[in-house]
């Protein structure tokens, strides 16, 4: 009976490691996040789009080419 236990054990034992070697290991860095494009605030309408896809001018963005015309909104409207 002891000997049986003993096997059962080892096969048990080998199938664990087997298993766990046999796993690929998990990256640090989600895919999702490698190349995530940072996102801007159009300054005319609050709007948040991708930078790549934002109109810039004196250091604000816009989302369209009209807002960019119209420039900022005043703060008192935000």
């Amino acid at each position: 009976m002891v000997r049986l236990l003993f096997w059962i054990a080892l096969i048990a034992a080998a199938v664990w490691l087997w298993r766990k070697f046999k796993r690929p290991v998990p990256t640090q860095q989600r895919p999702s996040e490698q190349g995530a494009t940072p996102m801007v605030r159009c300054a005319h309408c609050g709007v948040h789009l991708p930078q790549d896809r934002a109109l810039s001018s004196r250091q604000e963005w816009y989302c369209t080419q009209a807002h960019l015309e119209q420039g900022p909104t005043p703060i008192e409207r935000r």
